[in-house]
């Protein structure tokens, strides 16, 4: 089996044994873990909950509500309980930001103050309408103390949020805070598990956040492409899959084109196509986890991100090579050309990685920006842009210095549409700034990943061995003479002579206004079909004999004296 047909598997392989295989969990839409009570503040999710539709009841075909249902136990007997709040953008903001107070006790009073206005509570705000709060731990084996309605717990759980909203879709925020309202005052504290315990208590919690009805998961009432996905995120996993196809039919036949013409333009294009092959099995073997189970793994999505900056960045280097000519008018690039490729290549690649790392540690998830509204992003955008000018740069000296009508058509083409793949990104994130968070991933998730797969398939056409010998030069291994060549591209093909004409009857007409000096221009493809076809063929191989004054030019063994 060949190393591309091995990687092909390997990507096969990697897409089934995750979705069978054991993992690690990641943090989705079923959260489960602990909170201890010295940490103060615990931010869990933020979660996008779908429109309500209308004419929607509960426990219905019609019901599109969302739910943020599970349990929330200890194994210490809390002196006062503390607080689950599941809160809205426009509650969550001030409640977020006064989190930090140095004073606890006046955090928790100054994070309450304006919820204290909106929240229901038996004791204290018995006229607000907000359900907004739960005390926890709540005892194990029975509802939470704030369930009055027990119709509306989901079976199996201690408490039951219901999400409507009937206007638009909107997020939500789940965070657990270590303070409690003193039923007596109606005053908020911090719980100072040092007046009450020797090792600060630790809350267990399982919940789960969906959207759609839990306890009608039947064929019917249950869709399980949108039930645990965020709505930022839901469509995902079908346009995953789209491309999945896409590229499963690709990868195989691009491992035929490359066993067939074996060069290095299609042998680093195969390992670009195979990188993104293997990166679409990666996330999609998440996002299908992660539609049974709402956890899904983070190590393969982190996995398949990284296989997509390698190959986003690779398909960049062969964009580049192509256009200072590789395989086009030349088959070597000097060893200064290539140093100065890789000082400028691989700092782009570190760059974008960095990104990716900043992007998921260092940007608050509270925020409702994307990876290029952060400086790293307009830093791989600014870099992006550099490499399009100097793609251009390249492309231009090429096309300068090659005169086949054929060739400079193809660069012409090709420059056109690589033009279009480095663009794109810098116009969509400019725009996205516009775009609503809610639609806003979907939207550089579908176009990204889109125009990455036209452009893979624009350079699988353009590489297809019955089309590439038409302008590439990638068939053939004998070139002798080629630093000749390359040295001869470079520099003006102009041949001098007092007087010629090409492609006129074997009679030449004296003529004294001859003496004029007239260019003969010659490209690639000339010299490589003297080449070739020296002393194989009908007519005797042209030879060319260049020089000022009267020395006589020799095609097809006949020579044309100027006289």
């Amino acid at each position: 089996m060949s190393f591309a047909g091995k990687w092909l598997w390997a990507g096969l392989v990697l897409l089934v044994v995750g979705l069978l295989g054991g993992s690690q969990p990641s943090e989705g839409a079923h959260l489960r873990g602990s909170f201890t009570v010295d940490q103060f503040f615990r931010f869990l999710i933020k979660f996008g909950f779908q429109k309500t539709e209308k004419h929607s009841q509960q426990n219905t075909e019609s019901d599109t509500f969302g739910y943020i249902y599970g349990n929330v136990t200890s194994r210490v007997n809390f002196t006062v309980p503390v607080t689950l709040a599941v809160l809205d953008k426009h509650n969550f903001l001030e409640y977020y930001a006064n989190r930090n107070n140095f004073d606890q006790d006046v955090a928790c009073q100054r994070m309450f103050d304006k919820l204290d206005k909106v929240a229901f509570n038996s004791k204290c705000n018995k006229g607000a309408e907000a359900d907004y709060l739960r005390r926890i731990p709540c005892e194990r084996g029975r509802l939470c103390a704030d369930e009055d309605s027990p119709a509306n717990v989901v079976s199996g759980s201690q408490f039951t949020y219901v999400i409507s909203d009937p206007n638009v879709p909107r997020f939500w925020y789940i965070s657990m805070v270590a303070c409690y309202q003193n039923v007596s005052t109606c005053q908020w504290h911090h719980y100072d598990y040092r007046k009450y315990h020797s090792e600060p208590p630790e809350i267990d919690f399982d919940i789960q956040l969906v959207n759609g009805n839990p306890n009608r998961q039947s064929v019917s009432f249950f869709n399980p492409l949108l039930f645990h996905f965020s709505f930022d995120h839901q469509n995902t996993l079908e346009m995953y899959l789209i491309f999945f196809v896409i590229y499963l039919v690709m990868v195989p036949l691009q491992i035929y084109a490359v066993r067939l013409q074996k060069h290095p333009v299609t042998r680093l294009f195969t390992v670009s196509l195979l990188l993104e092959f293997i990166s679409v099995c990666l996330l999609l073997t998440h996002t299908v986890r992660y539609a049974m189970n709402g956890v899904g793994n983070e190590n393969l999505a982190i996995t398949g991100d990284i296989f997509d900056i390698f190959s986003r960045t690779s398909f960049m280097l062969i964009l580049l090579l192509l256009a200072k000519g590789w395989a086009v008018t030349r088959l070597q690039i000097s060893v200064s050309s290539w140093i100065l490729l890789m000082v400028i290549w691989i700092p782009y690649c570190a760059i974008h990685v960095l990104l990716y790392i900043w992007n998921r540690t260092e940007v608050d998830i509270i925020s409702d920006i994307d990876e290029y509204q952060t400086w790293p992003g307009w830093l791989v955008l600014a870099c992006r842009s550099t490499m399009m000018l100097w793609f251009l740069w390249e492309l231009r000296i090429t096309m300068k210095y090659e005169h086949s009508t054929q060739k400079l058509d193809f660069l012409l083409h090709f420059g056109a549409s690589s033009l279009v793949w480095f663009i794109y990104l810098p116009i969509v994130a400019i725009i996205a700034v516009n775009v609503n968070p809610l639609w806003r991933y979907k939207l550089l998730l579908g176009i990204t990943n889109s125009a990455d797969c036209l452009a893979y398939c624009v350079m699988m056409g353009l590489l297809w061995p019955n089309r590439a010998g038409q302008y590439l030069l990638l068939t053939g291994s004998n070139y002798a003479g080629m630093d000749e060549l390359d040295e001869f591209n470079e520099a003006p093909h102009i041949v001098h002579s007092d007087v010629l004409r090409v492609g006129c009857d074997d009679d030449y007409a004296d003529n004294d206004d001859d003496d004029e000096i007239e260019t003969l221009v010659l490209s690639t493809d000339d010299l490589l079909n003297t080449g070739s076809n020296g002393g194989t063929g009908p007519e005797p191989a042209p030879t060319i004999v260049s020089g000022g004054g009267s020395k006589p030019l020799i095609l097809n063994g006949r020579s044309r004296n100027h006289l």
